[in-house]
């Protein structure tokens, strides 16, 4: 990738009722509301579906729509997460969602890294470029 860039988010979740619940299996479902900030400057909202235990270990899908600028282009893409967490170690996949760039966003790929810091705040970093063939 190209490019790199970082700062802090804050992240909204709230329960919403799950497609399907069978007892016992520890299926969720969230809305997800966030703000970035830095040189990503941009709102999301989204889904999260997630099963396990959100203590120990677990794993989560997600799907956001992003709107904002992104070091001085506007527009929008999607990003399409899969992580999982064995014994509170995280391991966390986050890519652009291929050919959903749009506006001077159009052509976007990258990857997106979340550190949550011992105080619970959020930062990312983002490495991206663009890829016209998309």
């Amino acid at each position: 990738m190209d490019h790199r860039a970082r700062g802090p988010f804050e992240v909204g979740l709230a329960p919403l009722d799950p497609y399907h619940q069978e007892p016992g299996a520890g299926l969720a479902r969230f809305a997800l509301d966030k703000r970035f900030r830095g040189e990503l400057e941009a709102v999301s909202k989204g889904e999260m579906l997630s099963a396990g235990s959100p203590a120990s270990s677990g794993g989560y899908v997600a799907l956001e729509h992003v709107r904002g600028s992104l070091q001085g282009r506007e527009g929008a893409f999607a990003l399409m997460h899969n992580a999982t967490m064995v014994r509170g170690t995280p391991e966390m996949n986050i890519i652009v969602v291929p050919g959903s760039g749009s506006g001077a966003l159009k052509g976007l790929v990258g990857r997106l890294t979340i550190t949550v810091a011992a105080d619970g705040a959020h930062a990312y970093q983002f490495d991206y470029g663009f890829d016209p063939a998309i």
